[in-house]
């Protein structure tokens, strides 16, 4: 095959995911930027007219952007173990398997498609932060690569989790178990500087902390550790679990059962 058929095969997932998220755009855009609405009032307005400051900022200001982050992170997972664990359902995905595509173009379709969905609702809760006064940027030529990285590396664990589920019910258990407290405990909604020096240390342990400093850095022009070790971080864990999506996908694992 040559690029350009490479390039046919990659946008034909992607037209087939972003298809899906357009049809379905009330279950799939409206419900997260409702969602997020909740938390300005409550966290933004109500929480934060007690707690004032953090770290040098309103509170709603200081959450802006993890709560975009957390968009970011939910649809793009949400979009691909969806998608993927569906076609796995409906056993079209053998057909894919059994065709000449290779496994990196299936990879970056399926992912991709997780990227644009979770970087629209990022862009309609960058809207209602405006809405609520608490939207800025300082460095918008970080906050894009951040933004795609972060839906990347959430992207390919809705991969994985897609590949290992065996009933829909078991694509709800990366969401319910570790993403929501890994987003809870990423420094969302406090900063690190406020943690005994124990936690601290577990806390440099998750990966959605370091995704939410660069964005904060990004948007506020402060973080909390170095905004490129952030970043390398982030690259780190894409390319860890990319290794895990490509070894699942070329061995068949749970897909030639």
């Amino acid at each position: 095959m040559n690029s350009i058929e490479y390039f046919i095969i990659f946008w034909t997932i992607l037209r087939k995911e972003c298809e899906r998220i357009f049809r379905i755009w009330p279950q799939s855009l409206l419900p997260s930027a409702i969602m997020m609405t909740l938390y300005f009032l409550i966290f933004g307005k109500v929480i934060g007219s007690e707690i004032k400051y953090m770290s040098g900022y309103s509170y709603i200001d200081f959450i802006t952007p993890g709560l975009i982050i957390m968009a970011i992170t939910n649809n793009s997972y949400s979009n691909v173990v969806g998608s993927f664990f569906s076609d796995r359902f409906n056993k079209s995905i053998e057909e894919v398997l059994v065709s000449p595509m290779p496994n990196h173009i299936i990879i970056l379709g399926y992912i991709s498609g997780g990227i644009v969905r979770g970087f629209i609702v990022g862009l309609l809760v960058c809207g209602v932060a405006m809405l609520f006064g608490a939207f800025h940027m300082s460095h918008l030529w970080l906050a894009i690569p951040g933004a795609i990285f972060c839906g990347s590396l959430f992207a390919l664990g809705g991969l994985i989790n897609g590949i290992f589920s065996r009933t829909f019910d078991d694509t709800t258990i990366i969401p319910v178990f570790i993403l929501t407290p890994l987003t809870y405990l990423g420094g969302v909604f406090f900063s690190l500087n406020i943690l005994p020096p124990f936690w601290k240390y577990i806390a440099k342990l998750n990966p959605i902390f370091y995704i939410v400093d660069f964005f904060r850095y990004a948007c506020l022009g402060r973080s909390t550790v170095s905004p490129y070790l952030s970043f390398v971080a982030v690259i780190i864990f894409c390319v860890l679990l990319y290794i895990v999506a490509y070894y699942c996908l070329k061995k068949g694992i749970r897909l030639k059962e």
